[in-house]
């Protein structure tokens, strides 16, 4: 048979992965729900230098408009790829923040602005976070200008830039401004006070998330537009407006916004009176979803060529104009998000905005984290968090007993990485069927990072990655559903789960891909990975169940795919077995498919770089295999004969079946007792 890839791509692949992630799961009714981890879950240790690692709280990605993928940026994340620095000085802040790398910035102390209204010139791939409510920054703020993009900023208090004069046009002093930046993220900060605008989005500024802020005490307190271009894209929520006068906010030219759960309001007997609420300008669409206004002015308003959708807002003491019309947009297209009933929304609010105390420090949070059995995960904010990652970030580091990330049904559209120092983590979906809990991405190993560092490579391309010892995953779905159709220019590896630890247990799972679906490799060369597979289904065509790990694959169904023209070629296997090492068991399982009898390997044997130290070890038994299987089951790769290397069969069944011969190997009884399940995990049992 000819190899019908246009390139031995396998030959260059490396075998290197970064540490990334391990994943454990208990069986599903062995633990309770924990829900003591508040809005933010655990922190991991708070920074003391550049050389610490991003904590738990630095790593959360931002929703809403901010974690939708364009301009070449895919969501945003701020500065977690970088060094975490602890800033206590107006120096140190500014070097950091305006450096070209990546940083988290955590500011523990009150940094007064020198002069008043100075606004730092933030830099691209920032998090810049408050330590607990101790971060304050007096007299001035933050700008970002133009092209400036992938920025947080969270957990601060930004305050006290008013020079007397309450509609003042000579200072324009403001909290945080933006000037043609986007995918930003303002959350959970205290802005107050201000000689001009606590939050100014101008000149085509886009994919900017406000959510859970508390603005107050302001005249022009958040403005949207400075432009008559109409690409602003922007989703506002769970933030608290109180006692500012105008632009709360006002939202000009805006392509999308998308405002829920917000609580507007103007508090009787005080000196500051709204003049106006939510108010959609020029050729806005607004979608204004479960909002509370209380005592508002004009509380919601729109020009003529502007549009708002209304929905499920309540107004108490409210007067003048309460406006909408035309036509929006759904923004569930662009996101996923779950509305909060809108009479909760003030006690909600009132609560939950501003600066929390445990952000940004160790002790708290961790000890929570520590003492939860449980986090439980759910797109719709039903969970402690909304994202797989956000949970695994959570996890302390070194935890000495398991810790079981519940995922709540739904379909989570991330990358996950579980970090080597991370063992006994589970991952679990908490549906009745493992479709009914899907982790999906789609990088390749040909794609280009959105950093522009090169390529993913393969390893790289993971969906999900495990790399702690002691992990599980059960009853969920992970895929790569990188299309090769359309991408034949790059190379198309692209694997939906990656393991590289020791003692791995995957129960219950639908593992799904194309090329390289199911990499199993090791920490290192000269390290044992075991890993266990059953009660599971793993899709693929081109070496989809590959690497250097001791693996056995029981009790499982593997379904041969397609290629991507609609072709039927493929391997099952690719080990890389080390000398001395088992590789890959395919015991008591089935290997079928809707693909061309004679179509497919069992399985070739890599030599990764033309490695001649490596022996590579596919074993089949006790399985039943489609008549897709070809006669001679086995085949060369990379100049190197597969019958130098060890490959076998023992008690196959069905179509695809076939008597011994030189070309197809079996098993004698007294080899086969030898190449049991028990032979390839030693001394670990695999359990819940």
């Amino acid at each position: 048979m000819t190899d019908i890839r246009r390139k031995p791509r396998h030959r260059r692949r490396r075998t290197a992965v970064a540490v990334g992630v391990p994943l454990a799961l208990t069986a599903a009714g062995t633990f309770a729900y924990g829900t003591d981890l508040g809005l933010f879950g655990a922190d991991a240790q708070a920074s003391a230098s550049a050389a610490t690692a991003a904590p738990a709280w630095a790593t959360a990605t931002a929703d809403g408009f901010a974690s939708v993928d364009a301009l070449g940026q895919k969501g945003t994340y701020g500065g977690r790829d970088g060094k975490t620095v602890t800033v206590k000085t107006l120096a140190d802040l500014e070097k950091y923040a305006t450096a070209a790398e990546p940083y988290v910035i955590v500011v523990a102390a009150t940094i007064n602005m020198n002069p008043v209204g100075k606004e730092i010139k933030v830099a691209s791939d920032k998090t810049i976070v408050g330590s607990g409510t101790s971060g304050q920054i007096v007299g001035g703020g933050f700008f970002l200008g133009t092209g400036v993009h992938n920025v947080i900023i969270r957990n601060l208090t930004i305050r006290d830039a008013y020079q007397g004069i309450w509609n003042d046009k000579d200072h324009d002093f403001d909290a945080i401004q933006m000037d043609g930046a986007h995918h930003v993220w303002i959350d959970h900060n205290d802005l107050r006070h201000m000689a001009d605008g606590l939050i100014d989005v101008r000149k085509d500024s886009t994919n900017i998330t406000v959510s859970w802020n508390k603005l107050s005490d302001n005249n022009k307190t958040f403005g949207i537009g400075w432009t008559t271009n109409v690409v602003t894209d922007i989703t506002i929520h769970h933030n608290w407006f109180r006692e500012t006068e105008q632009r709360n906010p006002s939202t000009d030219n805006a392509a999308h916004a998308h405002l829920y759960n917000n609580f507007l309001e103007d508090a009787a007997g005080t000196t500051i009176k709204s003049s106006y609420g939510n108010y959609s300008r020029g050729r806005t669409k607004m979608v204004l979803e479960n909002s509370y206004f209380q005592g508002m002015n004009n509380p919601v308003t729109r020009d003529s060529t502007a549009a708002i959708v209304q929905k499920g807002n309540t107004f108490v003491a409210t007067s003048g104009r309460n406006e909408s019309g035309g036509t929006a947009f759904d923004p569930k297209t662009f996101y996923t998000y779950s509305l909060d009933k809108t009479a909760d929304v003030p006690a909600l609010l009132k609560a939950g905005v501003g600066p929390r105390s445990n952000i940004g420090t160790a002790a708290t949070a961790t000890t929570k984290a520590a003492a939860a059995t449980t986090l439980t995960v759910a797109a719709d904010g039903s969970g402690q968090y909304r994202t797989v990652q956000a949970a695994v970030n959570a996890v302390p580091a070194n935890n000495p007993s398991r810790v079981v990330i519940s995922v709540k049904p739904g379909t989570y559209r991330e990358v996950v990485k579980v970090p080597s120092n991370k063992p006994h983590v589970t991952i679990q979906g908490s549906g009745a069927s493992r479709k009914d809990t899907v982790i999906v991405y789609g990088n390749a190993a040909g794609m280009t990072k959105p950093d522009g560092s090169g390529t993913y490579g393969t390893p790289g391309s993971a969906t999900l990655s495990v790399q702690s010892d002691d992990s599980q995953v059960r009853n969920l779905t992970v895929t790569n559903d990188f299309d090769e159709s359309k991408h034949q220019d790059i190379a198309n590896q692209a694997v939906a789960l990656l393991t590289q630890a020791d003692r791995i247990v995957l129960d219950g799972v639908i593992v799904n891909g194309d090329q390289d679906t199911l990499e199993l490799e090791t920490a290192a060369k000269d390290k044992l990975g075991r890993v266990y597979i059953s009660n599971s289904y793993i899709t693929g065509n081109v070496d989809f169940i590959f690497g250097r790990a001791t693996v056995v694959v029981d009790k499982s169904v593997i379904t041969l795919k397609k290629r991507w023209n609609g072709t039927s070629a493929g391997y099952v296997t690719a080990p890389s077995t080390p000398a001395n090492r088992k590789g890959i068991l395919i015991n008591r399982s089935a290997i079928t498919g809707d693909v061309t009898a004679g179509s497919f390997f069992l399985g070739r044997n890599w030599h990764p770089g033309g490695d001649t130290t490596v022996d590579p070890q596919a074993t089949v038994r006790d399985t039943t295999l489609s008549a897709a299987i070809k006669s001679t089951p086995w085949t060369d790769m990379g100049g190197f004969s597969w019958k130098d290397d060890r490959f076998a069969e023992y008690r196959n069944t069905g179509a695809g079946a076939g008597t011994a011969s030189t070309n197809r190997p079996h098993l004698t009884d007294t080899q086969a007792t030898g190449q049991e399940v028990a032979d390839w995990l030693g001394d670990w049992t695999p359990s819940a």
